[in-house]
């Protein structure tokens, strides 16, 4: 993350676990707009119902590992984000164009 938070012009989309680490959360909230897509436990559970990729919800019950997960990892998503989006029940397309839509709009005034 340090390095590629040094180049321009990219969308950086990282894995869930890379905001626990101090120096990955510097890096991103001085070097770019953070956008966090923000999904309800519920939501989170949809999603990964039919995965066995995610190695973290492959021991012990799926939920109450989320919920920890989201415990943990929440507010610190929201001490560098400069956009919180939720994302229940919105698709990835319309997700996009509200992203686009907040970097085309002018800076508001202080």
């Amino acid at each position: 993350i340090a390095e590629l938070t040094q180049r321009g012009g990219m969308v950086l989309a990282t894995g869930g676990g890379a905001v626990l680490d101090p120096q990955n959360r510097q890096h991103l909230a001085a070097r770019g707009y953070v956008v966090y897509l923000h999904a309800s436990i519920e939501q989170q559970l949809a999603r990964t119902e039919r995965t066995d990729t995610r190695p973290l919800l492959q021991v012990g019950n799926r939920r109450e590992t989320l919920e920890r997960l989201f415990l943990n990892r929440d507010p610190l998503y929201r001490e560098i984000a400069d956009l919180v989006l939720p994302t229940d029940g919105r698709n990835a397309r319309t997700l996009a164009r509200e992203i686009e839509e907040r970097f085309a709009r002018p800076p508001s005034a202080p």
